[in-house]
């Protein structure tokens, strides 16, 4: 979904992303997509800031009930005071969902493979870093057929993912000598208002994953990471040179580029292709098919583009895989 694009395409784009997890949001989304007035309602806003899911949790946040009619939301956000309007304007998308760590969790093999060194994790777009704790979960693989085949890796809350090709698992779980993130506006785990945002963020019907929020909360307010205030442009390069000291330096995003734009992505684009090229670090992402043109272009010919993945996974510049925005599913390239 293009933040910086067309409106209507937009939510028409997010409402098909929905259907399957969010009957409702898909309904939302829909309705908005047809509706001048609140179209018009949302152009007051800045352009990133009229995202389908940041506009429905802040009208959330201020009472309107979800799982609810479209006719509900319509009337909180023409009938708006100003509420639904600032909370918008001050707060972010930072959901921070963890279970994409299975999906990431190959790519961090991949990245150790040649060394007995501990990895080193930073995160851009870190949020409150729920998703720099790769070893505190356990990662539960499942592949399709008869019978279905299980693999599972590590011990704590369990993230399940169902995955099909020749998905290269690590035999054991990361040693993660050190973990950092980077972001505009951290969060912290200790701060109750912003967690509630976070869980707010979650899709109405999608109960697991608050749940899974929560649990993930607890395995970061245990060791609380360390995150860096600021542009990550300007911050990144730096933070880099200091992990070097602690092991495998591997930079990771996902869900996160689409922010930027587009200067910005060929920017950030070009800043992660000199550090891999200097030996600084690896690059993992994992963003929409559209976000970094010049990973997707990478994936072999005819690897298809899943109606439910639509997120590639990259490292070092190279498509790896197609990804479930939630990390509910991975279908390896090649």
């Amino acid at each position: 979904m293009d933040l910086y694009g067309d409106l209507v395409e937009q939510y028409r784009e997010f409402a098909g992303h929905a259907a399957a997890d969010s009957p409702y949001f898909a309904a939302w989304s829909l309705g908005v997509a047809q509706d001048d007035d609140v179209l018009s309602w949302l152009t007051r806003l800045p352009r990133v800031k009229q995202q389908p899911n940041l506009v429905f949790a802040a009208a959330r946040w201020h009472g309107v009930p979800a799982p609810g009619p479209y006719a509900g939301l319509r009337d909180a956000l023409l009938g708006d005071d100003g509420r639904i309007e600032a909370t918008i304007r001050s707060r972010r998308t930072q959901t921070n969902e963890v279970g994409r760590l299975a999906t990431l969790l190959p790519a961090f093999g991949l990245a150790a493979r040649d060394t007995a060194e501990p990895l080193v994790l930073i995160e851009v777009g870190a949020s409150a870093g729920l998703c720099l704790f790769p070893d505190r979960y356990r990662h539960r693989w499942r592949w399709a057929g008869e019978p279905p085949r299980e693999e599972s890796l590590g011990e704590g809350p369990e993230l399940r993912c169902d995955v099909a090709g020749p998905v290269p698992l690590p035999d054991t779980p990361p040693v993660v000598g050190w973990r950092a993130g980077i972001d505009l506006h951290p969060l912290s785990v200790h701060d109750a208002d912003a967690m509630d945002w976070l869980e707010m963020l979650v899709w109405p019907e999608q109960h697991d994953r608050r749940v899974r929020l929560r649990r993930a909360v607890e395995v970061a307010a245990a060791e609380p990471p360390y995150l860096v205030r600021g542009d990550l442009l300007d911050e990144l390069p730096l933070l880099v040179e200091e992990a070097q000291a602690f092991g495998r330096v591997v930079v990771f995003h996902t869900a996160v580029v689409a922010y930027l734009d587009e200067p910005a992505r060929r920017r950030f684009a070009d800043l992660m292709a000199g550090l891999v090229a200097s030996g600084a670090c690896h690059w993992v992402s994992n963003e929409g098919r559209r976000v970094l043109p010049e990973v997707s272009a990478t994936a072999p010919r005819g690897a298809g583009t899943d109606d439910d993945l639509h997120f590639v996974l990259g490292l070092d510049g190279q498509a790896l895989a197609r990804t479930h925005g939630h990390g509910r599913a991975l279908r390896w390239l090649g």
